[in-house]
């Protein structure tokens, strides 16, 4: 398996960081590769400036306690959808019946402010696909996630960290590059089963 290129996760740290210009508020990305790794979320967005703007809702949401989804973290209410429009995405009239708000795009200001950042973004996205191209095509089955967009294409497993804090990720996602733990700096990892005497 391919490993992340750090120029991918160095340019998602770079942009993330200038979102954190304008919104001093947005705490710090632990993880790019947690995004690198998944085609797709259940934002329903792939990989994109656009994708990291959207998470970067999610951020403020939290920093500031606000609930911005319910179901699951699927349907994304009118307080997302109140921080969205702050950090210049436009929005649907209506909310789609599954997932809400959830599908946003940069408006005409958010793309004249990020454009250099937009562009060095998408040019490190298709140096990475270029690159990870010929192991897709040698990819083997993943069964029916994969087939239907779930993050990752697979399940989610708790990862651990040596402080006690734990998060749901797919194997895969956490086998391209560490996740590294915001509050001990150590890496996530998926414990090794217990062998059950018999």
């Amino acid at each position: 398996m391919s490993t992340t290129p750090p120029v991918l996760a160095a340019e998602l740290a770079a942009a993330w960081a200038d979102i954190q210009r304008y919104h001093p508020e947005l705490p710090d990305l632990a993880a790019p590769e947690s995004l690198i790794g998944e085609s797709s979320s259940a934002c329903g967005h792939a990989l994109s400036f656009e994708r990291l703007l959207h998470e970067a809702v999610h951020g403020i949401a939290a920093a500031r306690g606000v609930r911005d989804t319910s179901r699951a973290g699927r349907y994304h209410n009118r307080r997302f959808l109140a921080i969205a429009e702050e950090l210049g995405l436009d929005h649907p009239e209506e909310p789609h019946p599954s997932s809400g708000f959830s599908l946003v795009t940069l408006n005409t200001d958010a793309k004249k402010r990020y454009r250099s950042t937009i562009d060095r973004l998408q040019r490190a996205l298709k140096a990475h696909t270029a690159a990870t191209e010929s192991d897709n095509i040698a990819r083997t089955f993943r069964g029916p996630a994969a087939r239907h967009g779930s993050s990752g294409g697979g399940v989610r497993v708790k990862a651990v960290c040596d402080c006690g804090r734990n998060v749901r990720v797919v194997p895969s996602v956490l086998a391209q590059a560490p996740i590294v733990c915001g509050g001990c700096g150590k890496p996530f990892r998926i414990p090794e089963p217990v062998a059950v005497a018999s």
